[in-house]
């Protein structure tokens, strides 16, 4: 059984037990649903929702903040001491699937 879930702008395809990252949110810790299931399997039959499936959650337990890989914006031009670095890590939540609730 899984489920094809929204959570911000991206899609993640998850099952009960996965623990996925996703962007960070207002709620800090504790349960968290997930009510826009795009798509759901449930061993047997397929669902797709047009655009959301009904009467199916996902619920999720946000275990906390973790930071993505650093990525470096390095500027370069050719004139003497005429470049800069910056670096940038994007803060996400970690998010453990409990359950996949279907009616």
């Amino acid at each position: 059984m899984y489920a094809i879930i929204r959570a911000g702008s991206k899609q993640y395809k998850v099952k009960k037990g996965d623990v996925i990252a996703i962007e960070k949110t207002d709620q800090s810790e504790g349960e968290f649903t997930f009510s826009e299931v795009l798509a759901f399997f449930d061993g047997t039959s397929y669902q797709v929702g047009l655009p959301h499936v009904g009467k199916v959650q996902v619920v999720g337990e946000i275990l906390g903040e973790v930071k993505g890989p650093k990525t470096i914006a390095f500027k370069y031009r050719r004139r003497k001491d005429s470049k800069s670095t910056k670096g940038h890590r994007q803060t996400y939540h970690e998010v453990k699937i409990v359950e996949i609730l279907a009616a």
